[in-house]
């Protein structure tokens, strides 16, 4: 199914809202599961926001309470390319000493924003680090670092939509998918 969106480009749905819906539900189920300890959700911003949301109710429904935070890394500064190094835009708030704390992000690609996250949690205190996150695009691996939850392996392309953007445009979406450019 496509979505027309613009003269000239349509989004090609990659993964429907029902089917990520679906997905999140099950995720909560398995992460439910793992006997988490004082839970604390951190979301990383700003591409995460919506999956997040999903999965902090799917996880209420799954019997947990856990408590929210937000934190905004980046490496891209003011370029369309990675400088590679991860810096904190915005910190979290909450005392992560002695919790079980689970980051959410939307896409594992190079493993070098989550890898910093997870270290410097790890480094705050926590008692353990799980990660999230709704896409996993393992081509473009750096960082050693896998998620402990993985909602869909991504293709190697370009993806918008449920949070994610393309220069600020495409994150309402309910789904993901890819910016299609129509010849003529």
């Amino acid at each position: 199914m496509d979505v027309k969106k613009d003269q000239g480009e349509r989004i090609e749905v990659i993964y429907s809202a029902a089917l990520i819906r679906e997905r999140i539900d099950r995720l909560a189920q398995e992460i439910a599961s793992r006997d988490m300890r004082n839970l604390l959700v951190i979301s990383i911003l700003k591409g995460s926001f919506i999956f997040a949301a999903d999965l902090i109710r799917a996880l209420h429904v799954a019997g947990l309470s856990p408590q929210v935070d937000f934190m905004t890394l980046s490496s891209y500064g003011a370029g369309e390319k990675s400088s590679g190094q991860v810096t904190v835009a915005r910190d979290f708030d909450l005392d992560v000493t002695d919790r079980d704390v689970l980051l959410v992000d939307d896409i594992l690609e190079s493993g070098r924003t989550l890898a910093f996250a997870r270290e410097t949690i790890s480094g705050r205190g926590a008692d353990r680090v799980f990660s999230c996150v709704l896409l996993d695009k393992r081509g473009h691996r750096v960082a050693e670092i896998d998620a402990d939850f993985v909602a869909f392996d991504c293709p190697d392309v370009f993806v918008v939509g449920y949070g994610m953007d393309a220069g600020y445009r495409f994150r309402e979406l309910p789904f993901v998918g890819r910016v299609v450019q129509d010849d003529g």
